[in-house]
């Protein structure tokens, strides 16, 4: 069984950092991509930052280029979001997913690609 754990939400201030981790079990993620998706209130979900199985593409939604950075550890099937100079729209439910496609070279932005999902972590930025 596929599972996905996040962590690293929590509250913070206009301007600061957090750093969100995605730990998989089950599945070789390292043949995959994967993404962090977010969903704020009363929003759908959206798609922020994607990596490719091997780390070489990366690709960002418009409004967190340069303040989001997407990695992968995958001797520790580990996926992280780094994320600087948060705003109080960035408020949401931040979940990670792992795409279907084995080795595809590309990142895929919808969520209807994404097989296996996590629970999600808040994060809420206070302005």
């Amino acid at each position: 069984q596929v599972q996905l754990v996040e962590s690293g939400g929590g509250l913070v201030q206009a301007g600061g950092s957090l750093r969100l981790s995605c730990v998989a079990s089950g599945r070789t993620v390292s043949n995959y991509g994967m993404g962090w998706f977010r969903q704020a209130r009363g929003k759908e979900r959206e798609f922020v930052a994607g990596i490719s199985w091997s780390g070489d593409s990366t690709y960002y939604k418009d409004s967190v280029k340069g303040r989001f950075t997407i990695s992968r550890d995958n001797a520790k099937s580990t996926v992280y979001l780094q994320m600087n100079s948060l705003k109080p729209e960035d408020t949401a439910r931040y979940y990670c997913a792992s795409e279907g496609t084995v080795h595809r070279s590309i990142v895929i932005t919808a969520a209807g690609f994404y097989d296996y999902w996590g629970q999600g972590t808040q994060v809420t930025v206070s302005s």
